[in-house]
């Protein structure tokens, strides 16, 4: 026979209220690993955003765990689909994951803090129905995409963008042409060209968007214009 407490406001017995407890506290603890790893690079939903939410989604998995405690009598004949909270939870999470994408130009920034935020809530609906495996797997498996692929990422060849800006006098503006053959020659792809023609300060601005492969390549161009010459100013933006 089940031991029930005495207490009206806690009908569960020593063993149920152990395992909860253990369950919220394998969430908080999952949770505070994924946002320790966001604290340290910076990023803005770190230790107290992620714990938080990985410990809210295993206390609403555990409101249907447990769904015979709030349906003292009767609870047999009401049927919760627990996969449903879940949707809900994942549902939910997505909007907050959503607030921490910022667009800044051309430049995407908080992709991986938004699928952190995601994954601790899927990570907290194993700790609220008792899944203590998988839990700790995963967990383990998200703290090494987030630390070891950093490393990976920074070591793989790929594409540095940047937004460049250049104005020159216009007794010796730089035509079109002229410019992305410049840039060519560095190493750089040019997109989304404008140019500006300023009548009183008697200049033309060029803005685009350049990339390139070199991984010091953003430096070159800076000393390239140096020696080059004959401009008013310029501005390189990496993205």
């Amino acid at each position: 026979m089940q031991e029930v407490c005495s207490w009206s406001f806690f009908p569960l017995c020593e063993a149920e209220r152990i395992e909860i407890i253990a369950r919220l506290c394998a969430a908080l603890a999952a949770g505070t690993a994924i946002g320790f790893e966001r604290s340290y690079h910076g990023r803005p939903a770190g230790i107290r955003t992620i714990s938080l939410v990985c410990l809210a989604s295993s206390m609403l998995m555990l409101v249907t765990v447990y769904q015979a405690q709030w349906f003292p009598q009767g609870g047999d004949a009401v049927r919760i689909d627990p996969t449903r909270m879940a949707q809900g939870v994942m549902t939910g999470i997505g909007f907050l994951g959503a607030g921490v994408i910022i667009k800044d130009g051309v430049a995407v920034r908080g992709l991986t803090t938004a699928a952190s935020i995601w994954i601790a809530a899927a990570i907290g609906i194993l700790a609220g129905v008792g899944f203590y495996f998988p839990l700790v797997v995963v967990t383990l498996l998200t703290l090494c995409a987030l630390s070891l692929f950093r490393r990976i990422e920074s070591v793989l060849p790929s594409f540095a963008y940047a937004s460049h800006s250049v104005v020159v006098p216009v007794e010796g503006a730089i035509d079109e042409p002229s410019l992305r053959s410049f840039l060519r020659s560095l190493g750089f792809d040019v997109h989304n060209i404008s140019c500006l023609h300023d009548m009183a300060a008697r200049t033309m601005k060029y803005d685009m968007t350049v990339r390139t492969k070199t991984r010091d390549g953003m430096t070159k161009l800076s000393t390239a214009w140096a020696s080059r010459g004959g401009f008013v100013s310029y501005s390189i933006t990496p993205l």
